[in-house]
């Protein structure tokens, strides 16, 4: 058997069976380092703010937010996730065959409930749009938090069951010392696919296309009703502009959702069993998790109560005695 150099080597002490690190050059692995690292603390850093934001405030206490609340949790921890990703792009794993089963577990469950909530969302503003009398009857802070639950509970159940060989095999499918690798066979794969992507988005797309419908219709409504009072007209090129807006925002966050998440997805379906390994994926998977970092930015950063809490955190306003119950909305 021909032994690699050691310097070429993840534990040079085991020249038989270690795995090899990706030679690059050495400025290329500090900028993908720099870049990795900051885009997991700012997905982290992001989250934490929401989190701390929603829970902290009283006034913020609403069935949207709980959603939101859920949303930044599962985005949390695919920050966190990012970070051990970040350390195999050597294509080395150092911290056993134990930890990298478990990350796997993690991050597919923190993902799965990302999305979920995402659904869950999509779910909540087109009963909010498009039944806006009934919306407080159907949507009740009691049945938004069963529904996060559920989704926390199935995205649990669901990425167990499909992993539950490498959780009790650790390290099976592992060619090599150093190595850290998942693979779900064909049934599993495709079930995952649909559940996890196919299901989600087209559920997100029918959704936001009759949330955009309605809100269209109900601003040409608006804009007929006040071109017949000629002293409002100039309220008329403001309902244009919202129009516009709520077009923009639509296509934005449908956009961004599959561009981050269609290429790991096509990965998995272009393979009969579906191998997941720390280096060789790296991209795919980087590009699945960056969009726990827009999250916060798409469904947060617009509305202004956010800044606010932004500035009651940054300034320590928020260790103040009754914090909790400060107007920020």
């Amino acid at each position: 058997m021909e032994l690699f150099q050691d310097s070429e080597l993840c534990f040079p002490h085991l020249p038989n069976s270690s795995c090899r690190t990706a030679i690059g050059s050495y400025s290329a692995s500090l900028l993908t380092y720099i870049l990795l690292s900051s885009i997991s603390v700012l997905t982290v850093t992001l989250n934490l703010l929401v989190i701390i934001s929603i829970s902290h405030f009283k006034q913020l206490h609403t069935p949207t937010n709980v959603l939101l609340l859920s949303l930044a949790v599962s985005d949390f921890f695919i920050g966190i996730v990012m970070f051990f990703q970040m350390l195999t792009t050597n294509g080395c794993w150092f911290l056993g065959d134990l930890m990298c089963s478990l990350y796997y577990v993690t991050a597919c469950i923190s993902t799965s409930a990302s999305i979920g909530n995402m659904v869950l969302i999509s779910i909540d503003r087109y009963v909010a749009i498009c039944f806006p009398l009934h919306y407080s009857t159907k949507v009740t802070q009691k049945r938004v938090q069963v529904c996060v639950y559920i989704c926390w509970t199935c995205s649990a159940l669901s990425n167990g069951l499909m992993q539950k060989d490498n959780l009790q095999h650790p390290g099976k499918y592992n060619s090599c010392f150093g190595d850290c690798v998942l693979v779900i066979d064909y049934i599993a794969g495709r079930v995952d696919l649909f559940l996890s992507f196919i299901g989600p988005v087209t559920v997100i797309i029918v959704l936001y296309m009759r949330v955009f419908v309605e809100a269209v219709s109900q601003a040409r409504a608006m804009r007929s009703h006040i071109a017949s009072v000629p002293s409002q007209g100039p309220v008329s090129v403001t309902v244009k502009k919202s129009e516009l807006k709520a077009a923009r925002t639509l296509g934005v966050v449908i956009l961004v959702f599959l561009i981050c998440l269609c290429p790991y997805f096509c990965v998995t379906l272009t393979s009969q069993d579906t191998l997941i390994n720390t280096s060789s994926s790296a991209f795919v998977l980087y590009l699945f998790y960056f969009n726990s970092c827009l999250n916060p930015v798409i469904y947060t950063f617009f509305y202004p109560w956010f800044r606010k809490c932004i500035k009651f955190i940054v300034t320590l306003k928020i260790l103040q005695p009754d914090s909790c119950e400060a107007n920020i909305t």
